[in-house]
């Protein structure tokens, strides 16, 4: 049973910077592409980020390119999500999940089972 835990959220001020972390066990993390999904109250849960686990290739949906980074580091069964120049669009319960690759917008967690998320609240 692969579990996720999501750390690193918190409230910030427009314009400032966090950096997500989410821990996995329970699989052989190297061979999954990760992603990061957020979901603002009242939405449906979106991608925001992914990463293949073989090249480091990346994917950003538009409204986050040019400010977060995804990276990985499959020693430690760990995928970041570096976050700057923060909106308050940007609030949200942040999530992260395996992925299938080729990759769009509409593209879902593939794992069977979401972490709790961590919140990330950016005031104005």
């Amino acid at each position: 049973q692969v579990q996720l835990v999501e750390s690193g959220g918190g409230l910030v001020q427009a314009g400032g910077s966090l950096r997500l972390s989410c821990a996995c066990s329970g699989g052989t993390f190297s061979v999954y592409h990760m992603g990061w999904f957020r979901r603002a109250l009242g939405k449906e849960r979106e991608l925001v980020a992914a990463i293949t686990w073989t090249d480091g290739n990346a994917y950003y949906q538009d409204s986050v390119k040019g400010r977060f980074t995804i990276s990985r580091d499959n020693d430690k069964n760990t995928v970041y999500l570096q976050m700057n120049r923060l909106k308050p669009e940007d609030t949200a319960v942040y999530y992260c999940n395996a992925v299938l690759w080729p990759i769009n917008e509409t593209s879902k967690g593939t794992f069977g089972t979401w972490g709790q998320g961590t919140q990330v609240t950016v005031s104005t």
